[in-house]
C-alpha cells in the first residue's frame, strides 16, 4: 500500500471521535478562511471557496462553523491571518515527508514540526529538499457506493483525470491541479458528494519500508497530522499488506 495523502486512509486511529472531528472542522475551517482571504466571499467566482464549502458540508460541519469562518476570511482580525506553509524532511527508512500547514505564528509551527521529525527518527530539510521528487496534483475521494468502478473510471477519463486509485471504501482520482474544482463539480453533479477534493503532493516513485522503519514513520506520520496547524501530509511510502496488518492488530 502507497503512501501519499491524508494518513487517515491507511493507518486506523485510535483516539476519541470527537477529537478528530474538532480537528477536521478546524482545519475545514482554515481553509475556508484563507480560500475568502485569497479569492473573495463569491463561491460563484472562487472555486476554491466553492469547494472547501462542499467539502465541510458533506462532513456535516454546521452552517455556524461555516459562517464564522467566512467571517473570519473577511475580518482584520490577526488570529486568521493565517499562512500557507510547506515544511519538507525526510523520515525513517529515507521516506520523504511534506506536511503543509495553514498558520498564524509561522515561529511556534516551525518549532514543532522540528521537534516532532527529530523525535520520531527524522530530519527537517529546507523547502524543496523533498517536493522535487513529487508532483503537484488535484486528489478526490468518493465513497465506492456511490459508483461502479467502470463507469467512474469511463468518466474521470473523458473529464481529463491523470490517475486512479481504488480501495475497499473510496476511489481516489488525481488531476492536473488546476482542473480540481472543476472536475470535483463534474464527479458530484453524476455521482453525488465527494467526500473530500484538495490539493496533494503524490510521489513520482516510493519508498519500500521495513516493519521497524515502519513503526517508527507511522508515529512521526501520525502526530504530524494530529498537529493543529498541518492541514495535508503527503509522503512516498510503501508498504506491504503484511507488514501493514502486523502493526495495526
Amino acid at each position: 500500500m502507497a503512501g501519499h495523502s491524508k494518513f487517515k486512509n491507511i493507518m486506523h486511529r485510535k483516539g476519541a471521535q470527537d477529537k478528530k472531528r474538532a480537528k477536521i472542522f478546524s482545519r475545514l475551517g482554515r481553509e475556508i478562511s484563507v480560500a475568502v482571504k485569497v479569492g473573495g466571499l463569491d463561491p460563484e467566482s472562487n472555486n476554491r471557496l466553492r469547494s472547501a464549502i462542499n467539502a465541510a458540508k458533506s462532513l456535516n460541519m454546521p452552517k455556524d462553523n461555516i459562517d464564522r469562518a467566512i467571517k473570519k476570511g473577511e475580518g482584520n482580525d490577526p488570529d486568521s491571518n493565517y499562512e500557507e506553509v510547506r515544511y519538507e524532511g525526510y523520515g525513517p527508512g529515507g521516506v520523504a515527508i511534506i506536511a503543509e500547514a495553514m498558520t498564524n505564528n509561522k515561529n511556534r509551527t516551525a518549532a514543532e514540526i522540528r521537534s516532532t521529525f527529530s523525535k520520531y527518527g527524522g530530519n527537517l530539510g529546507e523547502t524543496g529538499s523533498v517536493s522535487f521528487g513529487f508532483k503537484r496534483l488535484g486528489s478526490i475521494t468518493i465513497d465506492t457506493k456511490l459508483a461502479k468502478e467502470e463507469e467512474l473510471f469511463e468518466f474521470i477519463v473523458e473529464n481529463g483525470s491523470e490517475d486512479f486509485e481504488v480501495n475497499q471504501e473510496e476511489y481516489r482520482v488525481y488531476c492536473d491541479q488546476n482542473e480540481l474544482h472543476n472536475l470535483n463539480e463534474k464527479i458530484v453533479k453524476k455521482f453525488g458528494q465527494t467526500n473530500s477534493s484538495e490539493l496533494i503532493w503524490k510521489s513520482e516513485n516510493n519508498i519500500n519500508v521495513e516493519k521497524e522503519a515502519a513503526e517508527k514513520l507511522f508515529k512521526l506520520l501520525n502526530i504530524l497530522e494530529e498537529n493543529d496547524d498541518v492541514q495535508v501530509v503527503s509522503s512516498n511510502f510503501e508498504v506491504s499488506d503484511e507488514i501493514l496488518s502486523s502493526l495495526t492488530m
